[in-house]
């Protein structure tokens, strides 16, 4: 992988994020864990360009990301394997198969401390900057609680800084 300057990233985040989703990763190459996510954001806040993350307390990378201040967001393509790989790392968690081991990803460390994968087209190296919670009854559009409830607990709202973007 290369270093590219974060201006010549040439991405459609709605794309990026909705449609080919990322593998959210924290811990340190000893011990990490990883997650697909699907929702998010990239932007400019605090004159630093940020990644906007949403992660349910109950998922076994909330720990992961709770315990280290760096983080990668690993783009890996919409191929087949991909997918597969995605759909894995989306719906098993780390507390019940070794997410470390996982076939057709190759960990390797990123500059920042963290966890990368080889096989990544695009990955972003992240530095915490902010945290908050989600609570009901700051929800305008009262709609939206559709996806709490059965569907686990309010998010965790990251916001980080990117400070290395490779290709």
């Amino acid at each position: 992988m290369k270093e590219i300057a974060l201006e010549q990233l040439n991405e459609n985040a709605f794309s990026l994020i909705s449609k080919e989703w990322m593998l959210v990763t924290a811990g340190t190459p000893e011990k990490y864990n990883m997650m697909t996510a699907s929702w998010g954001g990239l932007g400019w806040l605090w004159n630093k360009p940020v990644a906007f993350l949403f992660i349910r307390p109950e998922r076994h990378t909330y720990e992961f990301l709770e315990n280290n201040d760096n983080l990668t967001l690993s783009f890996m393509g919409n191929d087949k394997e991909m997918r597969k790989i995605y759909g894995l790392l989306g719906s098993k968690s780390g507390r019940d198969i070794n997410k470390m081991q996982v076939e057709g990803l190759t960990p390797i460390e990123a500059g920042n401390g963290s966890v990368a994968y080889e096989e990544a087209r695009l990955t972003l190296e992240c530095k915490k900057l902010f945290i908050t919670d989600m609570k009901e009854e700051n929800f305008i559009d009262k709609d939206l609680l559709q996806f709490y409830g059965e569907n686990g607990g309010m998010h965790r709202v990251y916001v980080v800084e990117i400070q290395k973007a490779l290709m």
